[in-house]
């Protein structure tokens, strides 16, 4: 059922948005099409995904789990699939705790470092925003402006209260705060020192400009002459609306918001749409690694017998 309304919902905001353009003039911006920046744009996500992939590997190994890169570069591509690809109830983060959970470890625990991941993506998503947003004042009209720094002050003083909320023994006695000073305490692990913190967050900026490289490969690709600096300003606060769990992988949602922003600063609609339809289709197939991944994962190599098999139970058991 909740699948079921999120597709509703999204047929409904792209129906909104289609309404606004003029389909032949959207029909031949996708018939103008460069492929090649449209190639540069699927390989800057790829290497956002790879990028991200080893800020999770950083995140587990300093909760003491002790898997590899490889494992955590193959189940983050797989949960990439299951976000871009599959509109079922299974997303992409439940994927990787599952995957966590087969290497003998508590889900719960693999929760933990998953949540952590996230909530170190959305600090570099914000102070991104408010860094592009505030170095290019005048670009946005100035309620919005404002609006765009409330949002991501107040987001970046939420994360900062999670990090030191275990600090408070009063709160940590609340039953209802139980959970979340627990994510308090694992934050600390993982963030112990400000070098680690500046690392991480740093990493997680540079995993968001690759996709905002995108966005500007794709807007060449369609013809649209729009600067880089634009988009830095412009496209965290799609992304930010795009992770609300309203609408399937983001799609109405990304284009709703995208047209509606672009527009204020004076860009055709259909050039826009065109732009966000294709930055979609190229999440799913800068995805499709993990696609790989997943059949390999249900279809293993078979590995030749040992001309010496040890006896069942001889051999002692490692995790990861």
């Amino acid at each position: 059922m909740k699948t079921l309304l999120k597709a509703v919902f999204t047929l409904v905001l792209l129906a909104l948005v289609f309404r606004a353009v003029d389909p032949a003039r959207l029909a031949q911006a996708f018939l103008n099409l460069r492929p090649g920046y449209v190639a540069l744009a699927v390989g800057a996500l790829l290497v956002s995904t790879t990028i991200a992939s080893w800020r999770w590997h950083l995140i587990m190994r300093s909760l003491d789990f002790r898997a590899s890169e490889g494992f955590h570069f193959r189940s983050y591509f797989k949960g990439a699939f299951f976000n871009q690809a599959l509109p079922g109830s299974i997303g992409g983060d439940a994927v990787r705790v599952l995957d966590v959970a087969a290497l003998g470890y508590r889900k719960r625990d693999a929760f933990a470092g998953i949540f952590i991941d996230r909530i170190v993506g959305l600090s570099g998503l914000l102070v991104l925003n408010l860094t592009a947003n505030n170095l290019t004042h005048g670009l946005l009209p100035g309620w919005l402006f404002r609006l765009v720094n409330l949002i991501c002050l107040s987001g970046l003083a939420g994360v900062l209260l999670l990090m030191f909320l275990h600090r408070s023994e009063r709160l940590g006695r609340i039953k209802l705060l139980l959970p979340f000073t627990t994510l308090s305490r694992r934050f600390r692990q993982v963030y112990h020192s400000w070098q680690a913190s500046l690392g991480q967050l740093a990493l997680s900026v540079v995993i968001h400009l690759f996709p905002i490289l995108a966005l500007f490969f794709l807007a060449r690709a369609t013809g649209l002459d729009i600067k880089l600096g634009v988009f830095m300003v412009v496209a965290p606060p799609v992304f930010l609306l795009t992770l609300l769990p309203v609408s399937l992988a983001g799609w109405g949602v990304r284009e709703g918001a995208m047209v509606g922003l672009f527009v204020l600063i004076g860009e055709p609609r259909e050039a826009i749409l065109t732009l966000s339809l294709l930055y979609g289709l190229a999440q799913i197939v800068a995805s499709l690694p993990g696609l790989y991944f997943l059949w390999r994962s249900k279809h293993p190599k078979r590995r030749p017998l040992s001309p010496n098999p040890s006896p069942p139970g001889g051999g002692e058991h490692t995790r990861g």
